[in-house]
């Protein structure tokens, strides 16, 4: 475990840290993962999902039903995780009692067994704010039953807890890539500069331009991040590590984008064999 533990420590992309939790989960018996993370949850809602993260190495079917379309809202495990802000639970305890679940919590189970979610269990990731919940839904590979997976959790679940937390805690410190638009290097120059004191006259004094080219920054800011003032967007971009990146040819960070994506898509996921990143439509 600490070869792994190193590892994470020194990822610096959120895919290496995807890849490396999702290599770790499957020596244990788990092939199938999602994680959530919001930091803009409500006492009724968990916020305004184009601000959610969601990752995941399930098929692209299955993630498109069960996340774009909503389908996890009436999932047993997501009111689990929301009555429950940290430790784990077995699908089983969730499933064992079908008289009290709902209609839409019945469909959904449904859906995963003809999916091929059968077993699993849900680890609940204690977070520092009542408006932030991040959980894991670890999926056992086809072969093993949720008795099989019991036992196997009965002797390592400690350990994949504890795994899923740090995972949990790596990803939170690196800069995070929600489903809506990206903010142009100029316009998060601006804010940095609001952020750090100073006033619009002041960022256009050292920025060359004019005080209107510098509202106008603050303005297209705001829409896509959707806040109303300029504080809220400060707010969510801290929330997002997004301040004083470093460029993609640095340390592999996450590379922001220039003034030509002012109208690129509002939608975006990177694919590949393990990794998924999408915050729902």
């Amino acid at each position: 475990m600490l070869e792994v533990l190193e590892q994470l420590v020194k990822a610096n992309t959120l895919q290496q840290v995807w890849q490396l939790h999702c290599n770790r989960m499957a020596t244990f018996g788990f092939d199938r993962l999602i994680y959530g993370y919001t930091r803009f949850a409500t006492p009724n809602s968990v916020g305004e999902l184009m601000d959610a993260v969601f990752l995941t190495n399930h098929d692209p079917g299955y993630f498109a039903q069960f996340i774009e379309e909503r389908m996890f809202l009436h999932a047993p495990l997501t009111r689990w995780a929301r009555e429950n802000d940290s430790g784990y639970c077995s699908w089983g305890a969730l499933w064992q009692h079908p008289e009290e679940l709902t209609q839409k919590e019945l469909e959904v189970i449904a859906f995963n067994r003809q999916m091929g979610v059968t077993a699993g269990y849900t680890v609940a990731v204690p977070t520092p704010s009542d408006r932030s919940h991040a959980l894991f839904a670890l999926t056992g590979q086809p072969d093993l039953t949720q008795g099989d997976l019991d036992v196997i959790w009965a002797d390592k679940g400690k350990e994949i807890e504890v795994m899923c937390n740090l995972t949990h805690l790596k990803i939170a410190s690196l800069p995070i890539e929600t489903n809506r638009p990206k903010l142009s290097r100029r316009q998060l120059e601006v804010l940095e500069w609001v952020a750090e004191g100073k006033s619009n006259q002041d960022v256009a004094t050292i920025m060359g331009v004019s005080v209107p080219t510098i509202e106008k920054h603050l303005r297209l800011a705001r829409e896509k991040l959707g806040v109303d003032t300029t504080a809220q967007a400060i707010a969510k971009i801290t929330f997002l590590n997004q301040f004083h990146v470093r460029s993609s040819n640095d340390s592999g960070s996450m590379k922001l984008n220039d003034e030509a994506d002012e109208g690129s898509a509002v939608s975006r996921r990177l694919r590949s064999n393990e990794y998924t990143s999408s915050g729902a439509h």
